[in-house]
Parts: C-alpha cells; structure tokens; sequence
C-alpha cells in the first residue's frame, strides 16, 4: 500500500453511512420555510422587481440593499420565533 493510499484511507471514513455524516441544520430549514411566508414572498417580490429594475439600467446609483435588508429582516423575525423549538 503506497503512501498516497494510506492518506486516502484515513482522510475517509470507511464503515459510517452518509445518513449519519449529513443532518441538515435546522437553522437553514426553518429559514426555507419561513421565506415562503407571505410577508417574506412580498419582500423577496419587491427585491426582485429592484434587481431587475437596476439591471436593466445602463448607468445607475441605485442599488437594492433597501429592498435585501427588508426581506432579511421579515424572514429573521420569522425564524427568530420559530427557530428555538426545533433545537434541543
């Protein structure tokens, strides 16, 4: 067995299942559901309606970070009231 076979063998785990290795962080699943709110769709709408606003511009100084902090801030208040009954 070569060197370069060795690193391969203990930099992997050989005998754990990836069910094991991947449990899906419950901060990212209840930001998932808490974007689908319907205050936090209307914001990502007005977001989106921004960027393409901007985009289709040549030379602007606007920018959408108005619309971005809107929407952060819906879906954090959201997850802020949910997020803590999932955790143990």
């Amino acid at each position: 067995m070569g060197f370069e076979e060795k690193m391969i063998m203990n930099g992997e785990p050989e005998d754990v299942s990836s069910s094991c290795l991947f449990k899906p962080d419950p901060l990212e699943t209840v930001r998932q559901k808490c974007a689908e709110t319907e205050h936090c769709v209307h914001t990502m709408e007005r977001l989106e309606q921004c960027e393409t606003r901007v985009g289709s511009r040549s030379a602007t100084t606007e920018d959408c970070t108005e619309e971005l902090f809107d929407f952060l801030h819906a879906r954090d208040h959201c997850v802020a009231h949910k997020l803590f009954h999932s955790v143990k």
